[in-house]
């Protein structure tokens, strides 16, 4: 099952995944607005980098910094 994702949410998020930034997976969510519901990534934002904190596409925070599509 697909999740809207929408701004402000970890999968529009330059933190999310940042370490792959570039992966396909990634720039589909980005483009498309939308990742598998199970889908979960990594949290790169530099406050919390050192949890190693994985959070699912449709999760948010305060620290969102809006990603690149491509």
């Amino acid at each position: 099952m697909m999740v809207k994702i929408i701004h402000g949410q970890c999968g529009l998020c330059a933190h999310f995944g940042e370490d792959h930034g570039s992966d396909s997976s990634l720039i589909q969510i980005r483009v498309n607005g939308e990742a598998p519901e199970e889908y979960h990534d990594s949290c790169g934002h530099p406050k919390l980098a050192d949890l190693h904190l994985k959070v699912s596409a449709a999760s948010g925070c305060d620290g969102f910094i809006a990603a690149n599509a491509a």
